[in-house]
């Protein structure tokens, strides 16, 4: 018992000093240690608590809850979203991504990328009126920023006043310390980027002056009027209104001159005065980025090309098996802790049974570890020169953590075997129902701040929280008891959860995790139901096959999707949990822009390829004139569009018979003023 009693002090000394880093770190912007020396402590406790299970009832690491910056300043809305880039990786990404845009645009030139280094800096956005700056806005969630104006100011890149801009302009970059700079900060600061940050977040914008902040600009939000043309000229005239602009922007088209151009930025990165992670390539012309638009997510016209991953030796001591949101059953090689690319990595994603037996990975080998980005670090080969002789091949487990069978699902689309194995019991099973409430409460989904991956881990083994609805009855006496939980931390949770009740339709339909419906699936299904009254009638078995009929005729909405929405909606575990979640919830009725033009409301579907654009660009075109897209040929339908190149003859003869009106593709440009 003197040995468990000494362990325990041990333990909570090192909880003691990790909690003081983490609150340092998150809520004064004073790092004292780096992210490794950070990351030590913590694998250190963890090590401990794995070989003495008792500890994490005094404390299992999950209770790291950041401070929420946005208790600091104000938030406002971003005129024009500042959406998240894609990523490309390699030369086939960036072959892709063209493709992608020539499909789009329906054009078989080479179009211009204008292309510039992606620093690794905090965004920010300047708003101007009249030539004069009214306030400046971090990024934030892309949505609403945080008003750090007074911050921004004293940054001396910034010009205060604009010569003959344009009325509104948005002039938006990215804040960074210098490498120089940062040497005489280290002892404050983790790293260049915690260091750019956490000096845009003081309270107090004099000790925001006395860090050498500086800026790039690199694009606009808003602008009123529009007055350039392409990426280049707004480049040239920030340049001129005195805006640092990035000396290494460049014009290329082609795939060599881009893998060139990549090749020569990575070189010289390390003799740059600023971090540099990629390379960010723009459609040149602003014609072209508006007609690409954006997905829910990304621009179209805009990609990432991340420098090479980052490397490092590792030995895998064991292999798990975790469980997502979706059933899926995915393993992870638990190796030594090795940096990669300045980050302590303890665990890297094997993929799936296929991948592992591709690879022959077993527990004990020597392995290559990848990170590139963000990216969940990757086992890259195995070294089998270092192999023990009495090594044994994996074999992937047929059976859930709950201890269900699993089965790899045949895709109707492609009709081959899936390569994921699946738990398909939903929220019967613990490990998938934990996983559902991580994306409930993520961004994209209820976006409940301070209720993250790991606070739900902690929630759960205390049984605070088992469903959804759980999370709007929390017994917030009992959290105040746990340790890094404060009456502040609780308020602020207790704020976000309660007007997280007030959700859009769609935004719901995209929470409770139905397989195959994304973002803009969900879009799709709330512009259907428009009421959540409607969208239960999916729980009645009478009703939901009338609506899964109606639904064939949505665009974007196959058979994939409805099997899918068929089978969770026949499970009773998932009737009740989803009843219960209804059941405290404001659902607000679907949310769509009410866009007037020479459609409204009228179903149009189109057929065959067009000369002058492609599908997609008709039928977003279609939908901003009013338009609901419709995927298959019925009484709802008003007009059949007819394209030149292959249209498909059996629609055609549908529509006549339907008496749907057909229209050819010169009358489609004509009435598109084209």
């Amino acid at each position: 018992m003197k040995n468990q009693d000494k362990i325990k002090k041990t333990y909570k000394e090192k909880i003691k000093k990790l909690f003081n880093f983490n609150r340092l770190y998150f809520e004064k912007d004073s790092p004292i240690v780096s992210d490794s020396e950070f990351d030590k402590l913590k694998q250190e406790l963890l090590q401990l608590a794995k070989k003495h299970p008792f500890l994490k009832k005094i404390e299992n690491l999950d209770n790291l809850v950041g401070s929420r910056p946005s208790a600091k300043f104000k938030k406002v809305k971003h005129s024009k979203p500042m959406l998240s880039l894609g990523n490309a990786f390699k030369k086939e990404d960036m072959l892709d991504f063209k493709k992608k845009i020539n499909n789009f645009l329906n054009n078989k030139s080479e179009i211009q990328l204008s292309s510039e280094p992606k620093i690794d800096g905090i965004s920010a956005t300047l708003r101007y009126e009249n030539g004069k700056l009214t306030y400046g806005l971090s990024r934030g969630d892309g949505v609403f920023g945080e008003n750090i104006t007074e911050n921004l100011v004293t940054i001396g890149d910034i010009p205060k006043n604009l010569v003959e801009a344009p009325k509104v302009i948005e002039v938006r970059g990215e804040v960074y310390i210098g490498k120089q700079d940062f040497e005489k900060l280290k002892d404050k600061f983790a790293n260049p980027r915690n260091a750019a940050g956490g000096s845009l977040r003081q309270k107090d914008s004099k000790e925001t002056s006395n860090i050498p902040l500086k800026f790039f600009a690199y694009g606009i939000g808003e602008i009123i009027p529009k007055i350039f043309e392409k990426q280049t000229d707004l480049l040239k005239k920030l340049k001129t209104w005195g805006f640092p602009v990035n000396p290494y922007c460049k014009i290329v088209s082609s795939i060599d001159e881009i893998e060139k151009n990549h090749s020569a930025m990575e070189d010289l990165r390390s003799t740059l005065d600023y971090d540099v992670d990629g390379i960010v390539y723009k459609v040149n012309d602003f014609n072209f980025q508006n007609r690409l638009g954006s997905t829910s997510n990304s621009p179209r016209w805009a990609i990432a090309y991340k420098f090479s991953s980052v490397k490092a030796s590792s030995t895998i001591r064991d292999i798990a098996i975790q469980v997502g949101r979706t059933g899926a059953i995915t393993p992870v090689a638990k190796i030594d802790p090795v940096t990669v690319g300045g980050v302590v990595v303890s665990n890297a994603t094997l993929h799936n049974e296929d991948e592992i037996n591709r690879k022959d990975i077993r527990v004990g080998d020597a392995v290559i570890i990848q990170r590139a980005g963000d990216v969940i670090p990757q086992v890259v080969s195995v070294d089998k020169s270092k192999r023990n002789k009495n090594s044994k091949k994996f074999i992937f487990p047929d059976k859930c953590l709950c201890g269900s069978s699993t089965k790899k699902e045949i895709s109707m689309t492609t009709k081959k075997t899936d390569a994921v194995r699946r738990c398909t019991r939903g929220y019967e099973c613990d490990f998938t129902a934990k996983e559902k409430l991580k994306h409930i409460v993520s961004k994209d989904a209820f976006d409940i701040e301070g209720l993250g991956k790991k606070v739900i881990d902690n929630f759960w083994e205390l049984n605070l929280v088992k469903t959804p609805a759980d999370i709007f009855s929390l017994d917030y006496e009992k959290i105040e008891k746990l340790e890094g939980w404060g009456k502040l931390s609780i308020n602020n949770l207790q704020k976000a959860i309660n007007k997280s009740k007030n959700i859009v339709l769609d935004r719901f339909i995209y929470s409770i995790g139905i397989r195959h419906i994304g973002q803009e699936n969900a879009k799709i299904l709330g512009n259907f139901f428009k009421k959540s009254e409607k969208f239960s009638e999916l729980f009645n078995v009478k009703k939901r096959k009338d609506i899964l009929k109606n639904l064939e005729d949505l665009d974007g909405i196959g058979d994939t999707q409805i099997k899918s929405i068929d089978d969770f909606f026949s499970n009773k575990k998932n009737y009740q949990i989803i009843q219960s979640l209804i059941s405290v919830l404001d659902i607000k009725n679907f949310q769509k822009i009410n866009r007037t033009g020479k459609f409204s409301n009228k179903n149009i579907m189109f057929t065959g390829g067009f000369e002058k654009m492609s599908r997609s660009e008709a039928k977003a075109l279609a939908e901003e004139n009013g338009a609901k897209i419709l995927g298959s040929v019925s009484k709802k339908l008003d007009y059949l569009v007819i394209g030149n190149s292959k249209p498909t003859k059996k629609k055609i003869e549908k529509a006549k018979e339907l008496k749907v009106d057909l229209v050819t593709e010169e009358s489609w440009y004509n009435l598109l003023d084209r």
